[in-house]
């Protein structure tokens, strides 16, 4: 699974981050790390308005993983 590691990044960096690992993959699975609320929030509006799903949205010690998919 391809990670992008936005921890630590300001918006919009882990958006373009995001859509630069949705470009390189047609399919499959993505995991995203960020660690702001906006981020996560921003990150997930942008996979989906690609056609990509949520598949997951974990929490853990004020940072987030994302893990989108697409078939």
């Amino acid at each position: 699974m391809n990670t992008v590691d936005a921890r630590g990044l300001s918006c919009p960096q882990p958006v373009l981050d995001t859509l630069s690992a949705i470009a390189e993959q047609l399919a499959g699975s993505i995991e995203i790390l960020v660690d702001t609320q906006a981020s996560r929030e921003n990150v997930c509006r942008a996979a989906q308005s690609k056609g990509w799903a949520v598949a997951s949205d974990t929490e853990e010690n004020d940072e987030y993983r994302i893990v989108i998919t697409k078939d």
